[in-house]
């Protein structure tokens, strides 16, 4: 799952728990509205370490040619 998707279960998950006055006998929906953002900010989290990982640059170590260290 990308960042996009982690971003729409949080958006998805704010309309739940906050917009909506539904109610249902066998689902609280307030709650699957809280899984839902906890779900997509440890997947943005995730996906920040992943991403931080890959843009670690590290300097090419140069061969230095014999006649050159003399």
């Amino acid at each position: 799952m990308g960042l996009g998707g982690c971003i729409i279960l949080i958006g998805a998950g704010a309309v739940l728990a906050f917009a909506t006055d539904w109610e249902m006998d066998t689902v609280n929906v307030d709650l699957v509205g809280w899984i839902m953002m906890i779900v997509g900010l440890i997947g943005v989290f995730a996906y920040a370490s992943i991403a931080r990982r890959r843009r670690l640059v590290v300097p090419p170590t140069a061969v230095v040619p014999d006649d050159e260290r003399r």
